[in-house]
């Protein structure tokens, strides 16, 4: 076999196992299936292949192979896939057997623990004292909207109850397998083995990039609790009044110029002026809350883009959100998750590699780089140009301009503790994963807990305790949130750049292609700093998102008085097609598809929110 037929069968052979794992995971985590068993096999299989650590030797054959390969275009491109795959392997490969035996035990009960926490019922009492069964994203909203301070205090404590069920139900064991199979590889800790693994460098190096940002931040924030607690007394520091002291009177006011009945239309449209194109993907999207649904947002690709050859392999991707329609609040935060998995949707859209290991999620794919992608494009919506240009009430009045001043006059003074939010959970995460295995008590836990909100946020709980946080979890995800927060820094310093060339970003046509050349086409065989080089002319900086957290309320409002004077002075661009083929499904019933064209799509999916929940 030809180093090149080897990189097509070894192409073929991921795809098949990668697109059992992924369907299955769609379907159990959508609650559309109760096949826990199954998922847990495919993801085995999936976990067994990657982590067979005889590929890398036999990947080192084949690139000498492919060294002596005369046609220079055939060898270059059977080095890049080749090389591609050894990076991946090298991320995944388990030489050791009891590690491999750790490995398969851990997964499987991981699908225990999912299972039983996806059949754990939540609920708080409304207004009325009701009991009313609740999702994660459904308390959090309740929090921030809600005016009865009994009803914010009770679906507040249903996030700590749900800790208090997770630490007598597995979350413990969990931490010690995990510690487990990070020591069978030669780690110290499962944290240190999941962000060398994810970000490429050690825990040391991470925290003095999370420490600099801590001392940078620390006044902003303590300054603004301060103030909170100045103008609207003690309470508002409570957990469950926190976020509704300052942000919850803006909410219900923002809420009638983003109903979530027109995100869809709103995240088609802006994405279209930006450019951005999908590149024949065909995108499948679960955007409503519902009993027995995984409860948080998500973006997974059970095929990943690239060139089979010179065949385009278009990508077929699923992202989910938890909207519930007719809840105050619903759907800004719904729009949010549109634009944000969306932003997911594109970058693995258009990775132009020739290999699918390119163009997924997983490791050697830093986090940090990923989430960049989508948090550039939800960034936009906190923008006064885009609030202008797209928050529109039933009747098509334009959001006031006072509408968005008092969203900067309630959020700015709060964005170093938005950000400390992210930073709280890998500071949590580390000193979990460092106990030993006698000190991991649901007593011992829920004081570290308490102890890093107090230490990170400044306040005595957090209004969303850490492990009420699904991340904490999953195996994909726990000890990479600070993968959110070094991405914000990215996305900061690359919205610092496109300003500075363009002006401005709402709307800007020349956005998706450069997006799409400097971050998305290379995929996981470029770095981020080497992304942000490629774009900004420069490394990766934290500065830009610590000089965001430090502007004053006047600063910041100025700043967006500009892009809404700047509105005046330029042309509309006509929205470009997605280039995309899209279904929205709930649950295992399509709801609209654009088929017969954007039109056709908005109108199935605003009728089915019209007549499912009247609004």
């Amino acid at each position: 076999m030809s180093a090149t037929d080897y990189l097509n069968d070894l192409n073929h052979r991921y795809l098949a196992i990668h697109r059992r794992k992924e369907d299955l995971f769609w379907q159990t985590y959508m609650g559309i299936s109760d096949d826990h068993e199954g998922a847990a096999a495919a993801l085995a299989d999936w976990t067994n292949f990657l982590s067979d650590a005889s590929y890398l030797s036999a990947i080192k054959e084949q690139l000498a192979k492919a060294s002596l390969i005369t046609d220079e275009r055939e060898r270059q491109a059977t080095i890049q896939g080749l090389s591609g795959w050894q990076a991946m392997f090298e991320a995944h490969a388990i030489e050791s057997a009891e590690a491999k035996k750790l490995k398969d035990e851990l997964i499987a009960f991981e699908a225990k623990l999912f299972e039983k926490k996806q059949n754990h019922v939540m609920s708080y009492l409304d207004e009325h004292g009701q009991k009313v069964e609740a999702s994660l994203p459904l308390l959090r909203t309740v929090m921030n909207t809600n005016t009865h301070e009994k009803v914010r205090q009770s679906a507040h404590q249903a996030l700590l109850d749900v800790e208090q069920w997770l630490l007598e139900n597995g979350f413990l064991e969990l931490v010690k397998r995990r510690n487990a199979f990070a020591k069978a590889l030669g780690f110290d800790n499962f944290f240190d083995y999941s962000v060398t693994k994810t970000e490429h460098m050690s825990s040391t190096e991470l925290f003095s990039i999370l420490d600099d940002f801590e001392q940078r931040t620390r006044d902003a924030n303590l300054r603004s609790l301060s103030e909170l607690s100045k103008n609207k007394g003690e309470q508002s520091l409570k957990a469950h009044n926190f976020v509704y002291s300052f942000a919850g009177d803006v909410m219900r006011e923002l809420d009638p110029y983003v109903p979530f009945s027109q995100s869809l239309r709103r995240w088609v449209e802006s994405f279209g002026r930006l450019g951005i194109d999908y590149s024949q993907a065909e995108l499948t999207l679960d955007l409503l809350d519902r009993k027995g649904k995984y409860q948080n947002g998500f973006c997974h690709g059970p095929i990943p883009s690239f060139y089979d050859q010179d065949k385009w392999i278009a990508a077929k991707v699923n992202f989910t959100s938890n909207a519930k329609p007719d809840q105050i609040g619903s759907g800004y935060s719904g729009i949010n998750t549109l634009f944000h998995e969306g932003g997911h949707a594109a970058h693995f859209a258009n990775v132009k590699m020739n290999a699918p290991c390119f163009s997924q999620e997983f490791a050697p794919t830093s986090m940090a780089y990923a989430e960049t992608q989508s948090m550039f494009c939800d960034s936009l919506l906190g923008d006064a140009d885009w609030l202008k240009t797209y928050a529109k009430d039933a009747n098509g009045k334009v959001i006031p301009d006072s509408v968005i001043q008092a969203m900067i006059n309630a959020n700015q003074p709060f964005k170093a503790y938005e950000e400390r939010s992210i930073l709280v959970v890998p500071y949590f995460e580390r000193a979990l994963y460092q106990l030993d295995d006698n000190e991991l008590t649901p007593e011992r836990v829920t004081k570290l807990a308490r102890e890093c909100e107090q230490q990170i946020l400044g306040i005595a709980c957090s209004p969303r305790p850490l492990m009420a946080i699904p991340h904490l979890l999953s195996d994909e995800s726990a000890c990479s949130y600070q993968g959110y927060l070094l991405a914000h820094m990215a996305v900061y310093q690359t919205r610092d750049f496109f300003t500075r060339q363009f002006g401005y970003l709402t709307d800007n046509a020349q956005i998706g292609p450069m997006l799409a050349k400097h971050y998305w086409n290379n995929g996981n065989s470029q770095s981020l700093d080497a992304c942000i080089q490629s774009l900004c002319g420069e490394g990766f900086n934290a500065k830009y998102l610590a000089d965001v957290c430090n502007l004053t309320t006047e600063q910041a409002w100025l700043a967006q008085q500009q892009k809404i004077a700047a509105l005046n002075s330029r042309e509309r661009v006509s929205a470009k097609a997605l280039n995309a083929s899209i279904r929205i499904v709930d649950g295992d019933t399509q709801i609209a598809a654009n088929t017969h064209g954007d039109d056709h799509l908005y109108q199935q999916f605003e009728s089915y929110i019209a007549q499912t929940y009247g609004c």
